[in-house]
């Protein structure tokens, strides 16, 4: 059984203990669920945002602790003032020490998209995470059959959602369907940790049209966002790069002022030629 797995098999456990503590029912008399959302597909394309999805992550499977003690508050409100684009906020308590509370602590100190990343296999889990102030969900092709997606984006959209549908191969391009808002590509090979930047270049030219495309994990190298960018990309979501930072969210505007500089030289070298 690879982490994956280990991960999906305990997701079942915990979302079946959690529709038994807090009944859907319950989850619709959040303030939070007759909200409209802000759309994660119109913030990547504005101009004068960096097209970075910000990600809170206290710690993850294969680093272990990246900064367990992070105040949610102050590192936000740092990404947001950096010039990031939305924020992505973990929500998986088992694997990456995160907590539904970390994004409702998050929506009430900003204004701006709000991705929960977790692993959803089910409903429930959308009903949650309308209910914790989430304007988008993430929806991993390696761990839902084609139908489940499907359905599960049709509930998500019912929700009044926005959808991130997150894949690692060509292959699993094909489980996409019209309700999704954005397409993410995985550098991180979820079965085994290991990141390769190529992938993303790799399927360019594949993802659907329409959508917003966003390159997620392993970018730590403005000018890697700079050639991203450049490749068709909108979106790049960044969060260990600068968690593992002391301060996160300055460490988010330097980046930010680096990318902006590299890709001037770019279009600058672009126009002479």
């Amino acid at each position: 059984m690879n982490i994956l797995d280990k991960i999906v098999a305990h997701k079942k456990q915990e979302v079946a203990q959690r529709r038994e503590r807090y009944p859907v029912k319950l989850l619709e008399q959040s303030i939070y669920f007759d909200t409209p959302v802000v759309s994660l597909k119109q913030y990547l394309r504005r101009p004068d945002k960096s097209g970075i999805i910000a990600e809170f992550k206290r710690r993850s499977p294969s680093k272990g602790d990246i900064n367990p003690y992070a105040s949610v508050e102050r590192v936000s409100i740092g990404y947001m003032q950096a010039g990031a684009s939305a924020l992505s906020v973990l929500t998986d308590g088992e694997f990456f020490g995160g907590k539904n509370a970390d994004l409702t602590e998050a929506r009430a100190f900003n204004f701006c998209p709000i991705l929960r990343k977790d692993f959803i296999i089910e409903e429930y889990q959308l009903i949650e995470a309308k209910s914790i102030g989430a304007d988008a969900v993430l929806l991993i092709a390696e761990c839902l059959e084609a139908g489940q997606l499907a359905a599960l984006a049709k509930q998500a959209k019912a929700l009044g959602l926005e959808i991130l549908m997150e894949v690692h191969s060509a292959g699993q391009l094909a489980k996409y369907v019209p309700e999704i808002d954005a397409v993410g590509v995985n550098n991180r090979d979820l079965t085994t940790f290991n990141v390769d930047i190529a992938t993303s270049l790799e399927l360019i030219g594949q993802l659907p049209e329409g959508v917003a495309r966003v390159s997620e994990s392993g970018i730590s190298d403005p000018q890697v966002v700079a050639e991203l960018r450049h490749a068709g990309y909108e979106g790049f979501l960044i969060g260990e790069h600068f968690m593992k930072q002391a301060e996160p969210g300055k460490a988010c505007q330097e980046f930010v002022k680096q990318v902006r500089h590299v890709e001037a030289l770019l279009d600058g070298a672009i126009a002479e030629n």
